[in-house]
């Protein structure tokens, strides 16, 4: 059974920059499966109402988000965030309220036209993150 407290140090890494593109697939499916392997701890700690399956797919849907990414730089930024998260998560530094907004939540939004967007008055589809990686 999980204890209702952590070790941080258990989850302490060096940084580490990926030098090729291999390497850091490595790292990523590495880290995907720390995520996979933790869902039914973070159920646990954080009291979800929500099946460990769910949290997988939530966790897979987040990954697949930045599949397309092939900037190395902008990868070992995704993979250096997204370790300080699951480090975060499975020190319990979170909210439940974070967990189940940040983590869970499908922010994925709808294809919208052009005057859907004209009337919302913005186009945020325009902007990226510098470090999206994406064209």
């Amino acid at each position: 059974m999980t204890s209702t407290f952590t070790i941080p140090a258990r989850l302490a890494r060096t940084a580490k920059i990926s030098t090729s593109p291999e390497e850091a697939r490595q790292r990523a499916i590495q880290l995907y499966r720390e995520w996979y392997r933790a869902a039914p701890e973070i159920c646990a700690l954080y009291s979800l109402n929500v099946s460990p399956a769910f949290v997988r797919h939530r966790i897979r849907a987040r990954f697949e988000r930045n599949r397309n990414v092939t900037d190395l730089r902008a990868i070992n930024v995704l993979l250096m965030k997204n370790w300080q998260d699951f480090q975060e998560t499975m020190n319990v530094w979170k909210l439940p309220d974070h967990v189940t907004g940040i983590l869970l939540k499908d922010d994925s939004r709808p294809q919208r036209t052009f005057l859907q967007k004209f009337y919302e008055g913005r186009d945020e589809d325009a902007s990226r993150p510098a470090a999206s990686g994406v064209v």
